[in-house]
């Protein structure tokens, strides 16, 4: 596509030459920031409206009585003349508005104005029976506060006003708009003044009018769209520099619009970068954004303006061309017209790193090492970025770039160029060369920046396969410097873990509000609680970590300290009870191992057989019991109807089936559960050949299920009985078994309503097994809990997991 420029300089308006404009200038919907915050906004806005009258109206009719009784000092007489006044401006408000698009001549934007007042008209009609026609009379009655009343208390002229202004806006000059708003927006405070309520009504047509307004000015556009080149071209040719044509070379979206400006002057061609509205928008919520996700050492101090950030970057390049380390040379740093700033430079010298070879490592990192001993940080090391010109490296870009920058983001650029040099010239090489340069202590500390979060954006959309470069330069790094593992930096301000705790907390809290409901009547029951048989269900309890830490140390064959693995068994209740199905205790188990010195597949393999005796023990012991407690109980409270095990067994077969006809999921079961399962399988034939070794992994997985078992019946007696040790242990295993498959963390919430129910089948009365329940889990769920986040720190500082 090609547009023609005219110039406003007088030489060129003589000769009559025309500037060619070759591409697209246009920036579309998806990329209009400040278009899409806006209507984003008004949204919002129209959401808070109508929850405020649907929820909190009543409270919301009080403060504003109240604020009126305060600010109403007009006697009536006077409140008459200013509602007078106000409705007359009100009613003439959509003419002003119109007038002045006439006296600037914005002819096209009559149709937005008239399809604004149209639609926000046509929405606030619409009824439960259909369109409802305003009952608008022109005929001026004898009071004319009557008359005017029913255009400044009508919620469509309202909206329509809104709608109207809001389209008209960004074309109208500051002054006229600023007092159009000021109008329309001082119907709230007049009304308090004149100590009535502020209609509901009237806001929602106000938040609907804004919405109507926002989404027009989104599709038609706003003169910020309008590119000023020929603003551009007058403070190129006071450079020097004659512009006789542009070529797009990027179009506006969230970076700049680039153009290859072909000129007459000491350069042939010169690069011309410009920030719209939509551009400051976008960089400003960048910049909020990373301020709020990021470690204040990661970020730099946030620009004030697009015209300071545009500036900085000039700046920078000149510092960096100082050291003779720039690829290119600013130009021109100028404001243009409807808030366009221009950022013109020459072009790039030398090539990209991407058409060079392997022999040019050394001297970028030396390059690198140049600009760090000048504290000096690049930001952003692209492989567009970086050239090489008869040897010497070159570097381009500089968005990024800091002057006296922190030993956080000298790192991070050693970590970006780490994956740019990967990337194109292969792991060994890259490494090689940075560790040659700057040495293994600084590309050890950059090498625990190698996560997603440290990479800049540009980098990750720039790099091919830049997940693979990433962890290829990580392993590279602690291959080549001998270490076991490199830590990853933790450069945001929540990290992924603390925000899954976090979320799990509020599930955790929602679900357990029933419980914690009842804790004031349960407090008002210990008082009657016999403490004795409380204690004897903590010691019971404290039996169970004992025989998980006896289970796991033989699965281990011995190869791990018992003391600590009991250590662990107390911090794993707090691992196992913040996670759902208890996978993070399982997690937890596989890291104490590998600390201990066993390897991956060899601890995944010990905690993998710990719970297949574990389910196969429980199995054992439930048929058992059911069977002595079938002869003196009723177990038909726990046997599903028919129907049930029918739809189990087809759910079951359906998994299956998935499992088999996906090759997705039937590679995993080969290529994952398969080597897993066999090396499961292979551990309890050997156990099957080593009677003592499987009579202390038996024995202590017999002991949890157990230990809880007696915990729940000490809990029982403590407030008087009434239930047999075998039947506590049938309702412990089954409810338990059901209360796993809860999603909720620790299956707070499932565990206590099926033990309660349980026990309830038994005939307990309810008033004794609710506080059982509630007890016993504080003293297997609660009590450990916060011994167990106590002791996982303590774990942690002593790298123990």
């Amino acid at each position: 596509m090609t547009r023609l420029v005219r110039p406003e300089d007088p030489e060129r308006r003589r000769s009559g030459r025309e500037i060619p404009v070759t591409g697209s200038l246009l920036q579309p919907l998806i990329r209009r920031t400040s278009d899409i915050v806006r209507v984003a906004l008004a949204m919002l806005g129209v959401a808070i409206v109508v929850a405020a009258s649907l929820i909190t109206r009543p409270e919301w009719l009080a403060l504003e009585s109240s604020v009126s009784g305060i600010v109403s000092f007009l006697n009536p007489a006077q409140s008459n003349l200013v509602y007078l006044v106000y409705g007359m401006a009100i009613l003439a408000l959509p003419f002003a508005i119109l007038i002045e698009l006439i006296i600037g001549r914005q002819w096209k934007m009559l149709a937005g104005y008239a399809a604004a007042g149209v639609v926000a008209g046509l929405l606030l009609s619409i009824t439960g029976t259909g369109l409802s026609a305003p009952k608008w009379h022109l005929q001026v009655p004898d009071r004319l506060d009557t008359f005017l009343s029913q255009f400044l208390d009508d919620p469509r002229w309202i909206a329509m006003i809104a709608a109207m202004l809001t389209v008209s806006s960004p074309w109208l000059p500051i002054r006229p708009r600023r007092w159009l708003w000021f109008l329309l927006l001082a119907f709230a405070p007049i009304h308090l003044v004149l100590s009535t309520v502020v209609p509901a009504r009237a806001m929602f047509g106000l938040a609907v009018g804004w919405l109507v307004g926002a989404v027009i000015v989104l599709v038609v556009g706003t003169p910020a769209l309008e590119v000023p080149l020929d603003a551009a071209v007058r403070v190129l040719a006071r450079r020097g520099h004659a512009v006789t044509g542009f070529t797009v070379v990027h179009p506006a979206g969230r970076g700049p619009l680039v153009l290859a400006a072909a000129v007459e002057g000491p350069e042939r061609e010169l690069v011309v970068e410009m920030f719209g509205k939509n551009q400051r928008s976008f960089g400003a919520l960048r910049q909020l954004w990373r301020w709020l996700t990021f470690r204040s050492s990661e970020t730099a101090a946030i620009h004030g303006s697009m015209h300071r950030a545009v500036e900085h970057r000039a700046l920078m390049a000149i510092a960096v061309g100082d050291l003779g380390l720039a690829s290119c040379t600013p130009v021109a740093v100028a404001a243009l017209s409807r808030g366009w700033m221009l950022f013109a430079y020459t072009q790039p010298s030398g090539k990209p790193i991407i058409e060079s070879a392997d022999d040019v490592l050394p001297g970028l990192w030396q390059a690198l090492d140049t600009l760090h001993r000048k504290q000096i940080s690049h930001g952003d090391l692209r492989p567009i970025d970086i050239r090489i010109e008869d040897g010497v490296t070159a570097f381009g870009g500089f968005g990024n770039a800091e002057f006296g920058a922190s030993d956080a983001q000298l790192q991070s650029d050693i970590a970006q160029l780490l994956v740019t040099t990967t990337a194109v010239f292969g792991k060994e090489p890259a490494v090689r060369a940075a560790i040659g340069t700057l040495g293994e202590s600084r590309v050890l500390a950059a090498a625990s920046r190698l996560t997603k979060s440290a990479i800049p954006t540009g980098i990750r959309k720039s790099v091919p396969d830049w997940k693979r470069a990433l962890s290829e330069a990580r392993e590279e790094v602690r291959k080549q410097t001998g270490q076991d593992r490199i830590e990853a930096e933790q450069i945001t301000r929540f990290s992924r873990n603390q925000i899954i705790q976090l979320v799990l907390l509020i599930g955790l809290v929602y679900v357990a509000y029933p419980f914690i409901s009842a804790v004031p009547t349960f407090f008002t029951q210990l008082r009657t609680a016999n403490w004795w048989w409380a204690l004897l269900g903590l010691a019971v309890s404290v039996l169970t970590y004992i025989g998980a830490a006896a289970a796991l140390w033989a699965c281990a064959s011995g190869a791990v300290s018992f003391r600590n693995l009991v250590i662990m068994q107390i911090a794993n209740t707090f691992a196992a009870t913040t996670t759902p199905a208890r996978v993070g205790g399982l997690a937890l188990s596989v890291r104490f191992l590998q600390k201990a010195g066993i390897g991956a597949v060899r601890a995944t393999a010990a905690v993998a057989l710990q719970q297949a005796v574990q389910v196969i023990t429980h199995i054992s012991l439930l048929l058992a019991f059911s069977i002595v407690a079938g002869t003196s109980a009723d177990l038909s409270h726990f046997v599903p109807d028919a129907t049930v095990l029918y739809l189990l067994a087809g759910v079951g077969v359906g998994i299956f089936g998935t499992f088999m006809f996906v090759p997705k999921l039937r590679r995993w079961l080969n290529n994952a559960v398969r080597p897993q399962l066999r090396e499961v399988l292979g551990e309890l034939a050997d156990l099957a050949r080593d009677p003592k070794r499987s009579a202390v992994i038996v024995l202590g997985c017999a002991a949890i299920t157990l230990g809880m078992a007696g915990a729940l019946w000490a809990s029982v007696e403590a407030f008087g009985g009434g239930t047999t040790f075998v039947t506590v242990t049938i309702v412990t295993m089954i409810g338990g078994t059901l209360a796993s498959a809860a999603p909720t963390p620790g299956g707070v919430g499932a565990v206590e309503a099926a033990l309660i129910g349980g026990l309830a089948a038994f005939g307990l009365p309810a008033n004794i097994a609710v506080p059982s329940v509630l007890l016993y889990r504080v003293l297997t769920c609660w009590l450990p809990v916060f011994c167990g986040w106590a002791t996982m720190r303590w774990m942690t500082a002593k790298d123990l997991i």
